[in-house]
């Protein structure tokens, strides 16, 4: 219920009118039925503007960091993430990943849309990084489409490590659903896996029109902070 408020009473309105969200490609999501939203990543506020402008509930995975936070500010983090319909993460890989991988599929169980970031993170320079294959896991596992959605102008609004967003329009566009099923059965094959997530963030690279970079985010990150190129970083790993 705390989803549908926020939505429609609380922030929803407030940001229609100061933002303008333009979406196109509204008629893929299905009116029913599981399916992922596979979306890059440039802002906090990515996942507040999906859910705005896509007529079913979205529950996206969120880290656990929003969950885990102590005192006043920490508790109403996890009232707030919680009340929308946010299920939290441990990103610390090994058995964490099995865990995200079976909420995953129980929210997918559930016949509801699932948000995920294949980047794993925001991304540090606007830039479109290389996709984790877990999306391409739980597609496989759950039997579902994936739909390539690109958020466009929400870095501007709100970059990371900025509280105070700037008034702008943004723009959500959303892309044919990418139909995984030739390769069923096939989910701990790690070259399909492989395969299928590059197909993702191919269709996440068209409709965005963000430069792609092959290494992960993360990595970006560290190399950025390091004073590096992240294009040299890139080629280095290739070779």
């Amino acid at each position: 219920m705390l989803y549908w408020f926020f939505k429609y009473i609380l922030i929803g309105p407030w940001l229609r009118l100061l933002f303008r969200p333009q979406v196109e490609g509204l008629e893929f999501i299905p009116k029913d039925g599981p399916a992922i939203l596979a979306s890059n990543h440039l802002s906090f506020s990515d996942s507040f503007f999906l859910p705005l402008v896509v007529p079913r509930h979205i529950t996206f995975l969120a880290k656990a960091e929003y969950f885990n936070g102590k005192g006043i500010k920490g508790f109403f983090s996890r009232a707030f993430f919680s009340g929308v319909g946010q299920v939290p993460i441990d990103r610390s890989g090994g058995s964490a990943s099995d865990d995200a991988l079976h909420t995953a599929l129980r929210v997918l169980g559930q016949d509801e849309l699932l948000g995920i970031y294949p980047e794993g993170t925001r991304s540090p320079d606007g830039r479109l990084y290389r996709g984790k294959t877990g999306v391409a896991r739980v597609a496989l596992e759950a039997g579902v489409p994936v739909i390539p959605v690109a958020m466009i102008g929400t870095r501007e609004i709100q970059r990371p490590g900025k509280i105070m967003p700037s008034i702008r329009r943004v723009g959500i566009k959303i892309g044919a659903p990418l139909d995984f099923s030739r390769y069923e059965g096939m989910q701990n094959d790690r070259f399909v896996l492989r395969s299928m997530t590059d197909e993702i963030m191919y269709e996440l690279m068209e409709l965005s029109g963000q430069e792609y970079v092959d290494i992960y985010a993360s990595r970006a990150k560290e190399v950025i902070a390091d004073g590096e190129s992240v294009q040299a970083a890139a080629a280095a790993q290739a070779s």
